[in-house]
């Protein structure tokens, strides 16, 4: 029999959660460690679809990258998705910023693998991973690279004419282009830049990509569905179908 505790064992070997940020509040959120797992679902974010979509999967326990619960509840409305999980019964296991640091099937390190970045290093103080493309590209031609290579609607980027060392810090890491000079690269990929990052990396001679929050971190979950499968082959672990980007580009 398999608990969830068995499996917040088995990841704490590879995202421990004491080395989470002290704002973070990664962990089991919902539920109990002694309950019995068959069947899991994974997913970036729990929304209530994600609930349905565990419940008719006979799920009991889901698994997701951001946190359900993140600032203090003073109360639960029938509406919350954590009234949801209580009511069917689901467990849910949040593993946050302790999982975007990891070196071993860690966010970060998926992204660079997504971009097929060769020697990536991992700066995990800076939540940064740093490799080089193939072959060099120049602003146009990386920007539609990183656009098919994390299946984006679109991307917003700055230009440069010589692209060859590449960082990545996904979901909302655009302040990294303060590290340009620190690590020496030519482009930063990440999943949110804000106007005044932009500028930066305009007059620092950086291509800086934008391409989404959800397309810089889901890359993350089907590499643990193939991690846990193979830790537990006798549960079944599932990523989310039901969850995809909202965001949408006119």
């Amino acid at each position: 029999m398999t608990k969830v505790l068995d499996i917040i064992n088995f990841t704490e070997t590879f995202a421990p959660l004491n080395t989470q940020c002290e704002w973070d509040n990664s962990g089991l959120l919902v539920g109990n460690k002694d309950t019995e797992v068959k069947k899991v679902l994974l997913c970036l974010d729990i929304t209530h679809a994600v609930v349905e979509e565990a419940k008719n999967l006979g799920c009991e326990l889901i698994i997701s990258h951001h946190p359900v619960i993140f600032s203090p509840l003073s109360h639960i409305d029938t509406h919350d998705v954590c009234y949801h999980l209580i009511r069917e019964n689901i467990a849910a296991l949040c593993l946050h910023t302790n999982l975007d640091i990891a070196q071993n099937s860690g966010v970060n390190v998926e992204l660079a693998k997504a971009l097929s970045l060769q020697k990536p290093t991992l700066y995990p103080e800076e939540f940064l991973c740093v490799g080089e493309l193939t072959h060099e590209m120049n602003s146009d031609e990386f920007a539609n690279f990183v656009k098919e290579a994390l299946n984006c609607r679109g991307v917003r980027y700055t230009k440069k004419d010589k692209i060859k060392k590449v960082a990545v810090s996904s979901g909302g890491g655009g302040e990294a282009v303060f590290l340009k000079n620190k690590y020496d690269f030519d482009a930063l990929v990440t999943g949110e830049i804000k106007h005044h990052l932009f500028l930066f990396a305009s007059e620092n001679e950086l291509c800086a990509v934008e391409a989404g929050h959800f397309n810089t971190e889901d890359v993350v979950i089907a590499e643990l569905v193939k991690k846990l499968a193979e830790k537990f082959p006798q549960l079944s672990f599932t990523k989310s179908v039901s969850l995809t980007d909202v965001v949408n580009f006119a």
